[in-house]
């Protein structure tokens, strides 16, 4: 990716000819910048690098660019047009006619300009210019304004219930009210732990509203036949299974077809007559390692939407006909996209990051013609959408989270496990942290960007940062704690950085692979290992630091490596089925070593080895509730470390060597449930 596409030199070219950045060339091309970039990287698309720019700056030519797209049968850019369709040809045509008389002449203008006035309004469509936010003019409602988390909420088909999930009983809870009645009712009581799952759509409606829906994992469930959908009913009494074995599902407009996955390999997406136990065979299964949620019929049965991609974020909006065939895809954000609705046959909206990895926000589109617009400010971030069958009133959950730092000491007996305290930070949010020498290094974020920082005796000192980036999982320590590895997203392209452990010689590494998730520096410190994506599938890279090439060395479903500390062999993460994964682990020379059969919940991705030993430290828990523990990979003997509260939700952690102390990222959220009524016609 280093190398320019091509020798021309920049003065070659013309000024008005040359487009001078990604923004520039993804509007010319009419697509986001996302896409322009794969297309460079995957299909050849001519785009030129100045040499002396380490960053990648680019530029393009728009004959180049157009020679390109006619190859390749892409819709004509707004600059290209058909000829035949073009208003200064259509009038020089007409024109060379030379009509002879006035009424002749009046016939052909009037002619010229009915063809000028379509070709503008075919134009002014393709740029939607008539198009209109479906949102404007809402009336807007609160419907929770209570401390604690609301979230997944759902709306009946008639718009008058909206279920959400909340802690405000102490454990999440599925909660249900009337809209505009301000009163409140658990229907579960403490007695289903585990229900939140965001990758997912948990709560719903039975298309009579009579029950309120649930998905539901039993307690340290590990395989795929302990997720089911369960049923309470609106008006309260207790619940019951609704639909074994199923994941999500989402009964058609007219309520006699039921399409729901089961939370097998790659999601397999069914489609009955309304009954779960049927004998056909799915009409759609993902690849391994890539997932398929929320099922969504279209108001006319005529397709079923859902989100298809690799979790968290990298996701887009698919669509399939009941009967099956090849997929459709509608968007093309490569990003965390969730919870998809349809207003009418064409109006869609779903909650959306950029490709930066903020918000998400809210989005619309008509599918015809598949032009996004964003439809909320940086301000407004949500965890879930919902919609009414007849699309005039959405319920959305708002999300106001915060990270903080907690530290503990461990003991070797369980009575020995202290109460987590917190880490003063002179920034407003911390995650992701990292253990040194002396030193705690953790990521903040501020506005737009994040940055590196690092705290020493309770003073805090930024080491890096840069307009616009993200900071991708957390970062890397080297064995001897003078050198530091991070991974980041800045403007859609991705870099692997490293620098001295004060901050200073910041170097990129490689701008070649498309990262994923932590990176991990080998033992020997001589290259860097890291999860990257090819072809949609996260491998592990080899990175060298003396600045030779990328190397894949595990060519399964690999994220998230730790090296032991001998450096024999990386443990990893494997690929999600249902919201369980396995951790695995290679040789150096990639063959398979053998481990204890440990299988985590979704979330808890980072391993830790403690230092001299065959230990290794993770998190284990439910998706939103989880402790830390310690497996001893010779004898398989499994140790609780801490014991931590319901309300404590642990994201991210790292350990010292001896295995005495423990940092913790902890995420506290704010959220309240809201509605949207939107205008009729």
């Amino acid at each position: 990716m280093g190398e320019p596409s091509s020798s021309t030199p920049p003065s070659a070219r013309s000024s008005e000819d040359r487009l001078d950045s990604w923004k520039e060339i993804a509007s010319y091309l009419n697509r986001d910048v996302t896409t322009v970039q794969r297309w460079e990287k995957r299909e050849g698309m001519p785009v030129h690098r100045h040499l002396h720019d380490r960053m990648g700056s680019v530029y393009a030519s728009r004959v180049e660019l157009d020679d390109w797209a006619r190859s390749r049968k892409l819709p004509a850019t707004p600059d290209e047009g058909n000829p035949a369709s073009s208003p200064e040809l259509a009038t020089q045509s007409i024109s060379a006619a030379k009509p002879s008389s006035p009424a002749t002449w009046k016939f052909v203008s009037l002619l010229a300009a009915a063809v000028l006035a379509i070709v503008a309004t075919l134009r002014l469509q393709r740029t939607e210019y008539f198009w209109r936010s479906p949102i404007a003019n809402l009336r807007l409602q609160t419907v929770t304004d209570f401390e604690g988390v609301e979230q997944a909420a759902a709306v009946s088909r008639d718009g008058h219930f909206v279920a959400f999930l909340s802690d405000r009983d102490g454990r999440m809870d599925v909660w249900v009210t009337q809209v505009g009645s301000g009163q409140f009712h658990n229907l579960t009581r403490g007695n289903f732990p585990g229900l939140a799952n965001p990758s997912l759509r948990t709560l719903g409606f039975s298309p009579d509203g009579s029950l309120v829906t649930f998905w539901f994992r039993k307690p340290d469930g590990s395989s795929t036949g302990d997720i089911s959908i369960w049923a309470a009913p609106t008006l309260g009494g207790q619940p019951k299974p609704y639909l074994p074995g199923v994941a999500e599902f989402d009964w058609s407009y007219d309520g006699s077809r039921l399409a729901y996955h089961t939370p097998g390999p790659g999601d397999p997406l069914f489609v009955t007559d309304g009954s779960p136990q049927t004998k056909s065979p799915p009409i759609f299964t993902a690849p391994a390692g890539i997932h398929a949620h929320y099922p969504l019929w279209s108001p006319d049965d005529a397709f079923i939407y859902f989100v298809q991609g690799s979790l968290p974020d990298r996701l887009d909006i698919w669509r399939i006909r009941p009967s099956g065939g090849a997929p459709e895809r509608i968007t093309s954000h490569n990003s965390r996209v969730i919870c998809p609705v349809l207003l009418d046959r064409r109006t869609l909206m779903y909650l959306a990051s950029d490709s930066d990895g903020r918000g998400p926000w809210l989005y619309s589109m008509d599918v015809e013609r598949r032009i996004p617009h964003r439809l909320t400010s940086d301000l407004d971030k949500y965890t879930s959408l919902a919609a009414s069958a007849d699309g005039h009133r959405l319920v959305l959950a708002t999300a106001n989270p915060k990270g903080t730092l907690w530290r503990l000491r461990i003991d070797d007996s369980r009575k020995g496990i202290s109460a987590a305290a917190p880490i003063s930070l002179t920034t407003r949010t911390g995650f992701s942290p990292r253990l040194g020498p002396n030193y705690l290094l953790y990521v903040s974020a501020t506005g737009t960007s994040e940055s590196v920082w690092k705290l020493v005796n309770g003073t805090g000192m930024e080491l890096w940062s840069a307009p616009g980036a993200q900071v991708i999982g957390g970062p890397a320590i080297a064995p001897d704690g003078q050198s530091i590895a991070f991974s980041v997203r800045q403007h859609g392209q991705m870099f692997l950085y490293v620098m001295q452990a004060d901050g200073t010689n910041a170097r990129i590494v490689t701008d070649a692979l498309d990262l994923e998730g932590d990176p991990a520096w080998a033992p020997d410190a001589r290259s860097i290992s890291s999860a990257a994506n090819d072809h949609g599938v996260p491998h592990l890279f080899r990175v060298p630091l003396d600045g030779g090439p990328p190397t894949v060395f595990v060519k399964e479903y690999s994220v998230e490596p730790a090296w032991s500390p001998d450096g024999r062999f990386v443990v990893y993460s494997g690929p999600d089925i249902g919201t369980t994964f396995p951790v695995k682990a290679v040789a150096t020379e990639a063959a398979a070593v053998p481990l204890p059969a440990l299988t985590l919940t979704r979330g808890a991705r980072h391993l830790v080895f403690l230092a001299g030993r065959r230990g290794l430290v993770f998190l284990k828990g439910d998706i939103r509730h989880k402790d830390l523990w310690l497996i001893d990979l010779e004898t398989a003997a499994e140790r609780q470390l801490t014991n931590l509260p319901p309300d404590f939700d642990v994201r991210d952690f790292d350990i010292s060597p001896d295995g005495r102390e423990a940092v913790l990222e902890r995420v506290q959220e704010h959220s309240d449930v809201v509605l949207f009524d939107l205008p009729r016609p």
